[in-house]
């Protein structure tokens, strides 16, 4: 019963093969002169319809810090959720990549900016010039990090605000297979289309073993990342091994075929703990997240029995949702790899544990 994280269960059989397959032995062009990465190249901008630049990193954080370094200088500020991942959770990453520019996070229900927000945000921000550090980004998390979604039309009118401020946009995409499987939209649709500059395209939480895009849909705005991620160290001598995941990846839908099982499995989760009495589900799933706010007693039950799963912080919800004593929020992640069975154990163990208490 395995719910910590989509990062904790290895990659999906497709793209292992992939791996095994670019390690024959063959010798390749080394720091993406080879044709896998070519072809990914291709491939990326058939999926988004336009001619794109894609640079391949392999870690989440590597993407995020290097895309934004591209919007900003270090005397610049980048706008963002308050419980955002470039915000809490990559340690300055950002500020380190920008060279110091300055994060200026929002706060909004279910970890979203809402256009009030940062219409908001930006009126409160000094203009003096030197003095105050001007906007240059405002950053999207795709699925947000209560596990919710930005539709197309909150996509459009942020992006909207942001470039009348003269922002340019990013999204954080670690979990952008699991949103654009939610919405039903294109992929072009929640980016380019709706005013998203770069995209940090995660496929490591959905099913690779370590591979993330940048992906810039005015290839011309990307162009000195050639230098900036080589200077940053990310940039990978055998980098076939990188083309050969996200080509895996993308081939026939697979990385959409990952994320429906994850969002479904999440989805039945939240059914199943919707009917325990004691579990209050706040915010519906949308992706592949849930946080139900559990009893103490529970929890520790659902530990007893081999659950792995988290404590999270309620500070993104309404005053009269937030946990009670006795209660803690929890956050679980289905994966690719999640299965029924657990889904129904963990539903059961809950069950009885609740039914021990009313019994007390």
């Amino acid at each position: 019963m395995f719910f910590a994280s989509d990062n904790g269960l290895g990659a999906s059989d497709r793209i292992m093969a992939a791996i095994a397959a670019a390690n024959d032995g063959s010798a390749c062009l080394a720091y993406g002169r080879d044709d896998g990465t070519a072809r990914v190249e291709r491939l990326l901008s058939d999926l988004f319809e336009r001619e794109v630049g894609v640079f391949m990193v392999t870690t989440g954080t590597a993407a995020n810090g290097l895309a934004l370094s591209t919007l900003t200088p270090p005397w610049g500020i980048v706008l963002c959720h308050d419980e955002s991942h470039v915000m809490e959770d990559e340690c300055c990453g950002p500020e380190f990549f920008t060279g110091g520019a300055k994060l200026v996070g929002i706060r909004g229900p279910g970890a979203k900016i809402t256009p009030e927000a940062l219409e908001a945000t930006i009126a409160s921000l000094g203009r003096r010039v030197p003095h105050n550090a001007p906007i240059h980004a405002l950053s999207l998390t795709q699925s947000t990090e209560l596990g919710l979604v930005y539709s197309v039309a909150e996509v459009t009118a942020l992006s909207a605000i942001a470039k009348a401020n003269g922002a340019g946009v990013h999204m954080d995409g670690a979990r952008f297979a699991n949103a654009v499987a939610a919405l039903g939209c294109s992929p072009a649709e929640i980016t380019w289309k709706a005013g998203v500059d770069v995209l940090s395209f995660g496929t490591t939480k959905n099913g690779a073993l370590a591979c993330e895009a940048i992906v810039y849909f005015d290839p011309a705005r990307g162009a000195e990342m050639v230098r900036r991620r080589m200077r940053a160290g990310h940039l990978l001598s055998k980098h076939r091994f990188l083309a050969a995941q996200m080509e895996a990846f993308l081939a026939d839908d697979h990385w959409l075929d990952l994320a429906r099982h994850a969002n479904a499995m999440a989805a039945r989760l939240a059914e199943g703990l919707a009917t325990v009495p004691g579990v209050r589900l706040p915010i519906q799933p949308q992706a592949n997240g849930l946080f139900p706010i559990m009893p103490d007693a529970m929890v520790e039950a659902l530990k007893a029995e081999g659950a792995v799963f988290y404590p999270w912080s309620d500070k993104g919800l309404a005053d009269a949702d937030k946990a009670r004593k006795g209660e803690t929020m929890m956050r679980l992640v289905t994966s690719f790899a999640t299965r029924g069975q657990d889904v129904e154990r963990f539903v059961a163990v809950a069950r009885g544990a609740a039914s021990a208490a009313s019994a007390a």
